[in-house]
């Protein structure tokens, strides 16, 4: 049997077996990603303090702690106890859920969405960033992503098999200008660009002007981009986070995501969505029809009740999260 050894000659040959190993036996995608994520360690982490007794507060992720609304929950027991609605679902999303996705755009942003060919239901953000990835990059193409980001922006990409390279986001720094050099000087030229406001990590915050310009970039360099709007509702003083999809021609190049998880305190019944280029949310469907066969029918129609609910359920969570009780 194999022994770890951190000396000796013999060290490096039995690593070298090891990885032989793996080779044969795993894909290089599953090599490539093999290292621990931020979030294992840190549930480690977490794992141990506990068995050791102590208390801990807990900021190593954003997993809302809180319930979810009453009457999303309540929608969700009703629906659960129909004997019809515990079949396979659709890949795209219910139809019902799609139009209530797009009167959501309407009446927040003053955006028409076609629920038909514009609009799919996603397993939360997450899952549906890493599929479109695999619907639209192949081997050898570039990626941008700002540094630091979420890691599924930068690994969506590595396990399409896609190269990422990095657009510095720090203080500062003008974010759009690295963002227009890194497409300048990339070669190959970057194929898509990942973008995510409010940012998480940073916490950084755009306005609709620079959608504008990185539509128009875009456009220019023919490049797609994704933006991820996870945290659309935990702004403050009365600012309102702006969606790209506010940018007139937008959809032409750019889709958006949405998750549930944070405004809603809905991270565990992994329900999002995605909006914008046809192409892009076919491409999504196809592969997606492959994988799965959506989210269980009564989670999607108590997210219509989410959407549809009253704005103050948003803002109440909002203050929650600025001033825990």
């Amino acid at each position: 049997m194999w022994q770890r050894r951190s000396d000796g000659p013999g060290a490096n040959v039995n690593l070298r077996k090891l990885w032989l190993t793996l080779a044969l036996n795993v894909a290089l995608r599953a090599l490539i990603v093999s290292r621990p994520t931020f979030f294992n360690i840190t549930a480690e982490l977490k794992m141990a303090a506990r068995r050791r007794g102590e208390d801990i507060i807990d900021f190593s992720m954003g997993n809302p702690d809180g319930a979810t609304p009453p009457h999303i929950v309540e929608k969700l027991c009703t629906v659960a106890q129909r004997p019809d609605t515990h079949g396979y679902s659709t890949s795209r999303g219910i139809p019902r859920l799609r139009r209530a996705i797009s009167r959501w755009y309407q009446d927040r942003y003053d955006v028409e969405i076609d629920p038909e060919s514009e609009a799919i239901v996603t397993i939360g953000s997450k899952e549906g960033l890493a599929h479109l990835m695999l619907a639209t990059l192949d081997h050898g193409d570039t990626v941008l992503v700002p540094n630091p980001s979420y890691p599924i922006h930068i690994y969506g990409a590595v396990i399409a098999g896609a190269q990422v390279r990095s657009v510095p986001l720090v203080e500062g720094v003008d974010f759009f200008n690295e963002l227009e050099r890194a497409i300048r000087e990339s070669y190959p030229k970057p194929k898509m660009m990942i973008l995510g406001f409010p940012s998480n990590p940073t916490a950084q915050c755009v306005e609709l002007e620079f959608f504008e310009k990185v539509v128009a970039l875009a456009k220019r360099y023919d490049v797609l981009v994704v933006h991820d709007l996870a945290y659309a509702d935990i702004v403050y003083d009365g600012w309102k986070a702006p969606s790209i999809m506010q940018v007139p021609g937008a959809r032409d190049v750019a889709v958006e995501f949405f998750t549930l998880s944070k405004s809603y305190n809905m991270a565990g019944w992994r329900i999002g969505f995605m909006v914008g280029n046809k192409t892009l949310v076919s491409a999504l469907a196809r592969i997606k029809s492959y994988h799965d066969y959506g989210t269980f029918t009564p989670l999607q129609v108590a997210a219509i009740a989410a959407l549809e609910g009253r704005s103050t359920v948003r803002a109440r969570h909002c203050r929650t999260v600025q001033t825990p009780p």
